[in-house]
């Protein structure tokens, strides 16, 4: 055999020993393990061998490591606020009562202040901003108010929450039941309903077609979605993330629709579910529906391989459940893999 080339057998044939190198350390030493991202960092899955599946994973395919980055240092700063804490129910009370400058966030929802620099009331907004479309647009500054979250917006008269804030807010029923409002006033803006209060599951509303055009024409709403997904964590509505991650995911990947805000929704909107099984799920959900694989780039090689080994088994049991009881196929052929 020639010295000069080098099997791969994840490629399926021999290359020069300069390219085979390049090539192995694209395909296994940058095997997508981001340090900015810990969902799979406690996984102890099976490992599947590289030689199972013959994919070429795309030179080019790289992650937005500034997102990767950006998304988990809010679930870290989000991790370190214990509300499950009663002991400090005492001490959240002193500083609801002697410190209300901390809690400007609290006191918006609670109809007590107004926002800044915009003047206007919680009350007021509900009933005046809803479905005005073109000043949800075009004004900048009532998102930081409407969905805060622990970092500084671009609104520097708002406020980033505290921990104190977060753990008072989750335990104010009437504050809570406004966040709900204004949730359901952006869905609209976005040309989406939430059909359901208790799981959060959301569907296209009737309007659809016109908001999607605007949401895929404006990116700067990528920012916003990301900001609701965030806020929605914090303050007591977790389970309502993975439902519009998912929709979002939908509408992208499978209808083919929204491809400006499609690169939003992997990098961004998928990293912001706090429940790690949930965010594995939607993982798994967007590779199942990603094209092409070779370039997906949002979990490790070695969990794509193991999806890649759940898709073939699955394909294996509909064939073997498709054929007549004679045993032949009835039309359906075996995967190979070339459909991976």
């Amino acid at each position: 055999m020639d010295e000069s080339a080098s099997s791969n057998p994840e490629m399926g044939h021999s290359l020069s020993s300069i390219e085979g190198r390049r090539r192995n350390f694209l395909t296994e030493s940058e095997s997508f393990n981001n340090p900015y991202d810990s969902t799979w960092e406690d996984d102890d899955g099976p490992e599947i061998p590289s030689s199972e599946f013959n994919i070429e994973w795309s030179r080019n395919a790289q992650r937005n490591t500034h997102a990767a980055k950006d998304m988990q240092n809010f679930r870290k700063m989000f991790q370190s606020v214990n509300c499950d804490d009663a002991a400090d129910d005492e001490e959240l009370g002193d500083v609801y009562s002697e410190r209300e400058y901390c809690i400007p966030n609290l006191l918006f929802y609670q109809n007590k202040i107004a926002s800044l620099p915009d003047g206007v009331y919680i009350k007021e907004f509900h009933e005046k901003w809803y479905g005005d479309y073109s000043r949800l647009e075009w004004v900048p500054s009532y998102i930081q108010w409407l969905f805060p979250i622990q970092e500084q917006g671009m609104n520097y008269d708002s406020q980033p929450l505290t921990p104190e804030e977060i753990k008072l807010f989750r335990k104010d029923d009437a504050a809570k039941k406004r966040l709900l409002k204004s949730y359901k006033l952006m869905l609209d803006f976005y040309g989406i309903k939430l059909l359901d209060e208790e799981t959060g599951k959301v569907c296209r509303a009737e309007h659809w077609e016109e908001r999607f055009k605007n949401l895929d024409r404006n990116t700067h709403n990528n920012l916003r979605i990301t900001r609701i997904l965030s806020c929605l964590g914090i303050l007591g509505f977790e389970h309502y993330q993975a439902p519009l991650v998912r929709f979002f995911l939908t509408e992208t990947l499978v209808e083919g629709r929204l491809p400006r805000v499609k690169r939003s929704v992997l990098d961004y909107f998928m990293f912001s579910v706090l429940n790690t099984s949930e965010r594995k799920e939607l993982i798994r959900f967007a590779f199942e529906q990603f094209e092409p694989k070779r370039e997906f780039v949002w979990c490790p090689k070695r969990i794509q391989r193991r999806f890649l080994k759940e898709i073939k088994a699955r394909k294996a049991e509909t064939t073997e459940k498709s054929r007549d009881p004679s045993g032949s196929e009835s039309g359906v052929r075996w995967p190979t893999s070339n459909d991976f």
